[in-house]
């Protein structure tokens, strides 16, 4: 399920590449297939007794490579290339403060913050599909609309590496 998750993902910029709006509304759907699929793997390793912590790392890796692709499709349509790389770094942050913090003896989650990765495929599908009804209107606004989602993408990953940052300290002093 990780493989095919990473796989839908890694599909996303070749059909915004290829598909103009159509490829958008594809992107769309394969970012929300490719979420499904992440949130089965768990749950079909919890039910046949497969949790492994190897399969906890791929799959956190294949999220971060996800969430590459799906940026990299923002890249491609029109999304600065600075907004989408500090966008993905953001995001890399705030997994990576997590794994850190957990590897320093944090026991808990630490926060439920705004910038989780249920976040993050909200911002991606719906931009993905507002853009293409956006072309409707004016082609142009197409950029402005992934751009738009990637700033409010990047603004949610401050605000969720901000909350973290006080769970990290709270639970690490």
């Amino acid at each position: 399920m990780t493989v095919a998750g990473l796989m839908l993902c890694l599909a996303v910029p070749v059909v915004i590449g290829f598909g103009g709006p159509a490829g958008m509304v594809a992107g769309a759907l394969l970012v929300l297939l490719a979420a499904m699929a992440d949130g089965l793997d768990g749950a079909v390793a919890v039910i046949t007794g497969r949790v492994t912590k190897a399969g906890y790392v791929y799959d956190s890796v294949a999220d971060r490579l996800g969430e590459a692709a799906w940026l990299t499709a923002f890249w491609l349509a029109g999304v600065p290339a600075w907004l989408a790389v500090a966008t993905g770094a953001a995001s890399w942050l705030h997994e990576y403060l997590r794994a850190r913090a957990t590897g320093a003896g944090m026991t808990e989650i630490g926060a439920v913050t705004v910038g989780e990765r249920p976040a993050r495929v909200s911002v991606a599908v719906t931009a993905l599909i507002l853009a293409p009804i956006a072309a409707l209107l004016v082609p142009a606004w197409v950029a402005g609309v992934l751009t738009a989602a990637a700033a409010v993408w990047l603004l949610l990953q401050v605000i969720g590496l901000a909350q973290l940052t006080v769970a990290v300290h709270a639970a690490l002093r």
